[in-house]
């Protein structure tokens, strides 16, 4: 094993050991297993049913953004893949592995097409990052003075300032200058390429100002729904609070959750859950249950990708590639 291997390895079961830790210091198995077992089952199916719907819109968002790019793609095949996404970011390090998914089925069924895919899969990232802090920045509007959680709401506007530019670099050409000075360092750390591929498939969206502004306000619709999934969990478990706090609360959890020294968030996830309701009055152990309720809401999301999976393996199927 090589020694960024075994960093990571280190690095995870210090993550995972120091949250698994602080969960078991806060809540009571005995407790806690009682909530979950009188866990309210339509409120949960809500939850499921939130996270389901919202692969239908995003795949056409993405199908829109490849077509800029010249791939001309089926509606369904990029719903299956997106299922297949979600299942691979179950046991992939956090939901980038599903991103990951996605940039190597669509490079194989369209040769060539790595950096392009790369890029639309980047800018939907982008895209869903930039109008969850939007609801961020409502929140913490909203959260000012009312909720005593000052520490993660200046966490929340940080991360505003930053998106902001990191939109500005990427789409300003008068930052060009400066990135050709960082192209010596990207060579020798044999990065040049792939990121300037990947740059210039980004930036050359930025032509396409109004269909990114269209696309955006799609994705902020989406992400205030399944923001809701959240509380639509934390309401099975008898977690009484309105959406409002979880408007707050759901850009951090999706930060969380892309944490790389975990599988898919876990224990860090649950922790966050804990730390985060519990500054709002709610027990560790409702709050436990609405972050491991959440997560068996995404399990269930990605059993259909897990399915088509196993059913392509057992019918030795290949992939086509796409015509035009």
């Amino acid at each position: 094993m090589t020694r960024a291997r075994l960093l990571r390895a280190g690095l995870t079961l210090a993550v995972t050991g120091l949250c698994t830790a602080y969960i078991v210091w806060k809540i009571d198995v005995r407790r806690t297993g009682h909530v979950l077992a009188h866990a309210s089952p339509g409120w949960w199916l809500a939850s499921c049913a939130i996270m389901a719907g919202s692969v239908w819109p995003l795949a056409w968002r993405w199908r829109a953004l490849l077509a800029v790019r010249g791939i001309d793609e089926r509606l369904p095949w990029l719903i299956r893949t997106s299922f297949v996404a979600y299942a691979a970011g179950q046991v992939l390090p956090t939901s980038l592995g599903g991103d990951a998914s996605r940039i190597y089925e669509t490079a194989r069924r369209h040769p060539g097409s790595g950096a392009d895919a790369a890029g639309t899969v980047l800018l939907e990232r982008a895209l869903g990052g930039a109008a969850t802090l939007v609801l961020a920045a409502a929140g913490f509007a909203l959260a000012v003075g009312r909720y005593s959680i000052g520490g993660y709401l200046w966490l929340e506007l940080a991360l505003v300032v930053a998106t902001a530019l990191g939109g500005f670099v990427v789409f300003s050409t008068r930052l060009h200058p400066l990135l050709r000075r960082l192209r010596p360092l990207l060579r020798a750390l044999r990065l040049e390429r792939l990121l300037r591929d990947v740059y210039l498939a980004l930036h050359s969206f930025g032509r396409d100002a109004g269909l990114l502004a269209s696309l955006f306000g799609l994705t902020l619709v989406v992400q205030a729904a399944r923001v809701l999934a959240i509380w639509s969990a934390g309401k099975a478990v008898g977690v009484d609070l309105s959406p409002r706090p979880y408007y707050v609360m759901g850009p951090l959890l999706f930060l969380v959750m892309l944490v790389p020294f975990t599988v898919n968030g876990l224990a860090v996830r649950e922790s966050f859950f804990v730390s985060f309701l519990g500054a709002l009055g709610v027990s560790a152990d409702r709050a436990f249950s609405t972050g491991f309720l959440f997560f068996v809401v995404t399990i269930a999301v990605s059993l259909p990708g897990a399915g088509i999976v196993a059913w392509e393996g057992l019918r030795g199927r290949v992939e086509p590639e796409a015509s035009g």
